[in-house]
């Protein structure tokens, strides 16, 4: 798995200082701008994070890039709508020889590590077998409905796959771009660091938020699992590690 920050809002603390400051004064955009040393940016984040109040957030945003993971992952990981994905197509990319993600649980195990890759090698003959069929039919069929080879050809293959993709796994590896505002990635953060949440996507949200504290510290101040700054929401499903997943997380 490798998450990286490739694009975020510029000077995003100011930038929410500033959003918030405007609700309750008549300067100009500009003034308050001017206005706003890096210390008061920080004090007024902080205050804006200790009473809660996360709209002026929603005005930047950080865009990932994330490699390595399975679809299974990135099945949860859209789940938050609030976002923008950009995602590798298993419709227009051929799977031939697919990466695949293996849990570690599984990887600990031998036994349980050759069943999974043979099982993994089995798919990947099943999805070369069936696309190799189906790019043959689509390919007569295009002739015979008046396409030139080369046409026939690049449309056959891509209807092949688009059929074939069907006997592909979740552990297929996958490639995705994900943007979010500040307020939606709190939430995600909330949800996705929690110790119950599932391990894969858990690993991403704390290289995201790694990521986002190193160029907004006192914005993400307090991002991580709903028990960093309050009790539990999980109940009787409760981890019982509060006092870990605080200590991990605090800053």
């Amino acid at each position: 798995m490798h998450v990286t920050l490739i694009a975020h809002t510029p000077d995003p603390e100011k930038v929410v200082a500033s959003a918030a400051k405007l609700c309750y004064s008549s300067s100009d955009v500009q003034t308050l701008m001017d206005g706003l040393t890096p210390e008061k940016v920080e004090s007024f984040v902080q205050m804006l994070a200790s009473y809660g109040h996360e709209s002026p957030v929603e005005h930047v945003t950080f865009t990932f890039g994330i490699e390595g993971i399975s679809r299974s992952c990135s099945h949860q990981l859209v789940r938050h709508r609030i976002a923008s994905y950009s995602q590798k197509s298993q419709r227009y990319v051929s799977e031939r020889q697919f990466e695949y993600i293996t849990p570690p649980a599984i990887a600990e195990d031998g036994e349980a590590l050759a069943y999974y890759d043979k099982t993994m090698e089995e798919i990947s003959g099943a999805y070369n077998a069936l696309a190799d069929l189906l790019e043959k039919r689509h390919y007569q069929d295009l002739l015979a409905s008046g396409k030139d080879e080369k046409e026939a050809a690049k449309a056959a293959r891509k209807m092949a796959i688009e059929d074939a993709r069907f006997v592909l796994p979740n552990a297929c590896e996958t490639k995705i771009i994900v943007t979010m505002n500040a307020r939606t990635l709190l939430n995600f953060f909330h949800h996705r660091c929690c110790s119950r949440a599932q391990w894969e996507i858990r690993a991403v949200a704390d290289e995201m938020l790694r990521l986002c504290r190193e160029v907004s510290p006192s914005l993400f101040a307090h991002a991580g699992p709903s028990c960093l700054n309050g009790p539990c929401p999980e109940g009787s499903m409760s981890c019982g590690k509060m006092k870990e997943m605080r200590k991990k997380y605090s800053r």
